[in-house]
């Protein structure tokens, strides 16, 4: 069965973006690094957006993920950028009630989110990465396998949360880390 893996840049105060939810790669507090690139591209390259990885001279299916999950405003950062896709060699589909469609290519689900996900995760094929945002994180947090955490050393007292909604209490165990030169873990855990 395909794992469900929330990969994600974080502060060590776990935010995911700013109190803006603004473009949080845009930031000083998520600095793109020559190693954390490198890393990205080593590790997982298919996240990279489109127009990243063309730069970059990358094609191909990826590593790790065929299909790429994002809440609306996590989508809506590339929408501001011009990108109705911004990952057009994956699979993509945006959660949202409100949302209308920007691409024929992109899905948008409008109903249950963790039913869409269990069946997803049913089908073959490569593990499904769940972008963020921090609501949708806190919906699908039953089916989160794995968590692979971008952890910049940086404290911003307030913004995105990695989850967001009410109380729920869920165990993870730690199984890799990753120390990069500029000072970024990358921490990965699997549900307990």
């Amino acid at each position: 069965m395909r794992k469900l893996v929330y990969y994600v840049a974080t502060t060590l105060d776990g935010y995911i973006a700013g109190p803006d939810g603004g473009d949080p790669s845009a930031e000083d507090y998520f600095p793109l690094t020559p190693d954390v690139i490198q890393f990205i591209i080593d590790h997982y390259p298919e996240t990279l957006p489109g127009p990243a990885r063309e730069a970059r001279g990358l094609d191909g299916p990826g590593k790790v993920f065929d299909t790429v999950l994002e809440g609306r405003a996590s989508y809506e950062i590339g929408l501001e950028a011009g990108l109705s896709d911004a990952y057009p060699h994956l699979r993509h589909l945006v959660f949202s009630t409100t949302l209308e469609s920007q691409n024929a290519a992109v899905e948008i689900v409008r109903g249950d989110a963790l039913a869409r996900v269990r069946r997803l995760k049913a089908e073959a094929g490569q593990d499904v990465w769940l972008v963020g945002g921090g609501t949708l994180a806190h919906s699908l947090l039953p089916e989160i396998d794995r968590l692979v955490l971008k952890q910049h050393r940086s404290i911003i007292g307030s913004g995105i949360p990695l989850f967001s909604g009410p109380f729920q209490a869920h165990m993870f165990q730690p199984v890799h880390e990753n120390l990069l030169e500029s000072g970024m873990r990358v921490l990965t855990y699997d549900r307990a």
